[in-house]
């Protein structure tokens, strides 16, 4: 059993530990897949599995809050590994599979998260430990952890209530809006100016606004911009350049001008931010390497507190390696039946390996800040993965007309087929590398032990691959896909959507046939060139004090907007609530900073509790749809269905929403006190 070093008395990787986080792991990657395909949303996993850790490790003797934080970290890949099913179905789609095969799934997964963890681990200096980004989840976790520990005394049990309360308002609300479907969770005030369709959008989600309260004011505004760009600017341009037919429905209308065309000026903007954000961590994160590889020749530069402890270079880089050896027989299992000669079979396997490992490398960076800007939930991992389709298509077709591949359909087909294949690596490594900082975040919180946060992640990675071909299969047989079903007498309206890897399909069909609309990409890249140099401007003329994080943009424009409003709403509140107490402090001879903190401390544990409620019954309500479904049941089996109650359900949810803002308020201002 491994003991941290900070606190030797504590117990961090132990079997019954490993254990029960491969259990949750296990149920919470069925569940995501499950519900990723259906809905095109996955749940992340990390707070409930640390809430199932302490109640189930409660009951042995020496648990305690390091080895509770393994398990979660652990289980945490469940629901980022799953994201994968956001672009491998689409083998299935377009007719190259009539199956998923387990080898070939697994070896990609686990080779795609392994790297994942270690892509990231030069990250954690400078994105984690020197940053301030909020990482609302890692933190949300952390004091979940907190709460529960016995250690803690008198805070501990106050941090319970708060995390309870907030749970128990938060879980409440999402049974009467996700399960009895009485309550809306957004609603939206469309209204026209000519052809011109603009949208008043607004979420009700109390996990958002508890991670926006921690996302904190610029970040918050950053995304608004982005909403603004997006409801304001672009989606009412292109209704006017495309009007609506006379029968056309004007929401319709509007979202198909969103999805089909600003967001992939939002995908351009990504692609550019993200490769900024890289180039502004590059001179940190080799400097921290460079620190890294001195101590292997010299032992006395290693740190010595526990904490600061990350896997070597050297296990790195056999780590790596070894991914690398995965993905080299996977994409070799993958063309060996392709009718193509071994030379080029050859030249494809090392075009795919580099591309996944290069791109993948690129995109950890970019994942690693938006999962530390507003968590891991809520960061575009399918933007990620459309970037990733974009540019592997890019390189083999260059590949394709040299070696005359694409002039057949066959070879179109093939390459189509190949690249879906290789993007499943780098949207794994994404998903990862979206979770890992964030778990390091509560480990740093927690004073865990790095390394071994990292160790437990990749077994969580190796569990959660087994899982996913097999859930793949069943949910292939018992339901079909959209377009692909495996039995002619299958109910098409029981068919899983997978709207993801729909979409990823088509931009790769696109490419290769030369009908993808590319202005859109190309005016998001200028977007985000104009984002950059504002945010540079911003920060040089303010001393830093001011800024614009073009990433947070990119955010506001490419996902929905009943996700980005909650969390703008509770990162203004933190704001207002902040100048508050600090104009009140002043006034009435209080220590300002005494204040905060206490402040702080009551934000940070209730928007934990939101979260966590939440996620707990979006859990819960998974297992009861899966369960419904599957007995050839309703995807709503606890929905009361009341006709006429759709603005009714909007009214509620914004009555209840602004409730929880309220409390949510009163709850931060016993600071006063």
């Amino acid at each position: 059993m491994q003991k941290s070093h900070l606190a030797p008395t504590l117990q961090e990787l132990t079997f019954r530990g490993m254990l029960l986080g491969a259990l949750i792991t296990v149920v919470f990657t069925t569940s995501n897949v499950y519900l990723g395909l259906k809905v095109g949303l996955t749940f992340a996993s990390s707070i409930p599995a640390a809430v199932i850790s302490m109640a189930v490790l409660k009951m042995f003797a020496g648990s305690n809050i390091l080895e509770n934080n393994m398990v979660q970290t652990q289980a945490s890949s469940a629901g980022t590994l799953s994201s994968v099913i956001f672009v491998i179905p689409g083998l299935l789609m377009m007719g190259y599979w009539q199956g998923f095969p387990f080898l070939q799934t697994l070896l990609i997964c686990t080779a795609g998260g392994i790297l994942g963890v270690i892509f990231t681990i030069p990250l954690r200096q400078v994105m984690v430990v020197k940053s301030d980004l909020p990482y609302p989840e890692g933190v949300a976790a952390a004091e979940i952890l907190k709460a529960g520990n016995h250690a803690e005394g008198q805070n501990s049990e106050s941090g319970i209530k708060e995390i309870a309360t907030g749970g128990v308002i938060a879980a409440l609300i999402g049974f009467l809006t996700n399960g009895l479907r009485v309550v809306a969770d957004s609603a939206s005030l469309w209204f026209k100016g000519g052809n011109a369709v603009f949208q008043i959008p607004m979420g009700f989600s109390l996990a958002l606004l508890g991670a926006g309260y921690l996302v904190g004011i610029v970040g918050g505004i950053a995304i608004l911009i982005g909403i603004a760009l997006t409801w304001l600017v672009g989606v009412p341009y292109f209704t006017t350049l495309f009007p609506m037919t006379p029968d056309a429905d004007i929401v319709n209308h509007a979202l198909s001008m969103w999805s089909g065309k600003v967001r992939f000026i939002g995908v351009g903007t990504i692609g550019i931010a993200a490769i900024w954000t890289l180039l502004v961590l590059m001179k940190p994160m080799i400097q921290g390497l460079a620190q890294s590889f001195r101590a292997l020749k010299d032992p006395t530069l290693r740190p010595k507190d526990s904490t600061q402890l990350d896997l070597s270079p050297k296990t790195m880089i056999y780590i790596t390696l070894a991914a690398i050896l995965l993905i080299v027989l996977a994409l070799h299992n993958f063309v060996a039946d392709a009718p193509i000669s071994a030379e080029l079979s050859m030249l494809l396997i090392i075009a795919c390996t580099l591309l996944a490992v290069l791109i993948g490398f690129f995109v950890a960076a970019a994942c690693g800040y938006m999962a530390g800007l507003v968590g891991s939930s809520s960061s575009p991992i399918s933007g990620i993965g459309i970037i990733s389709v974009v540019l592997i298509s890019i390189t083999l077709m260059l590949i394709g007309k040299a070696s005359g591949l694409l002039d057949s359909a066959e070879g179109q087909q093939f390459l189509t087929a190949l690249t879906i294949f290789s993007g499943s690596i780098v949207v794994s490594t994404a998903a990862i590398s979206n979770d890992n900082l964030q778990d390091l975040k509560t480990g740093l919180l927690v004073k865990a032990t790095p390394w071994r946060q990292q160790v437990a992640l990749i077994i969580g990675c190796i569990v959660g691959a087994l899982v996913i071909a097999p859930v793949l299969e069943i949910l292939y047989h018992a339901y079909g896909f959209a377009g692909a079903m495996p039995r002619p007498d299958m109910d098409p309206s029981q068919a899983l959507s997978a709207p993801q890897a729909t979409l990823m399909t088509a931009i790769a069909k696109g490419i290769f046939s030369n009908n993808l609309e590319w202005t859109y990409i190309f005016m998001g890249i200028a977007l985000g060139l104009g984002l950059i140099i504002i945010d540079a401007i911003l920060k040089k003329s303010s001393q830093n004090r001011l800024a614009l994080p073009a990433l947070a943009v990119c955010m506001g424009i490419y996902l929905p907007p009943s996700v980005n409003m909650p969390i703008v709403i509770g990162a203004i509140l933190a704001w207002l609530i902040n100048r508050h107490l600090t104009g009140f402090a002043q006034r009435n001879g209080k220590n300002v900073q005494d204040m905060q903190k206490k402040a702080d401390r009551y934000g940070t544990l209730f928007a934990a509790g939101l979260i966590v409620g939440e996620s707990l019954i979006g859990v819960i309500l998974a297992f009861i749809i899966a369960a419904s479904v599957t007995s050839g049941g309703s995807d709503a089996p606890l929905a009361l269905n009341l006709e006429n109650w759709g603005t009714t359900a909007e009214i509620l949810g914004l009555i209840i929403f602004v409730a929880g803002i309220g409390i949510f308020t009163l709850r931060v201002l016993r600071a006063k006190r």
